[in-house]
């Protein structure tokens, strides 16, 4: 998959979330069923997980290959510190 291809497959991930979202607030707002509405934000977290691993392989794969490439040290460790700082983030 293109890196282009990528940032799509992230695109429709992020909108299928979107209106996913849009379906738990109504379903909070009926007053439908707990379960049913946890299954729809285990849905959506689902997606949302799916859309950032397509980023990050995208990236990794572009931007901070190149950066590794480089011969600045210090872009090089800029790099690495967004990575791990977006990594912990996401283990939170």
């Amino acid at each position: 998959m293109q890196p282009q291809d990528k940032k799509q497959a992230s695109l429709i991930s992020f909108k299928k979330a979107h209106s996913h979202l849009g379906n738990i607030i109504r379903m909070v707002e009926r007053g439908d069923y707990c379960i049913d509405i946890m299954q729809q934000n285990l849905a959506v977290i689902g997606l949302l997980k799916s859309a950032h691993a397509k980023l990050m392989e995208n990236h990794l794969k572009g931007c901070f290959a190149h950066a590794i490439q480089t011969n600045s040290v210090a872009k090089q460790a800029k790099m690495t510190e967004e990575i791990l700082r977006v990594t912990k983030m996401f283990n939170k």
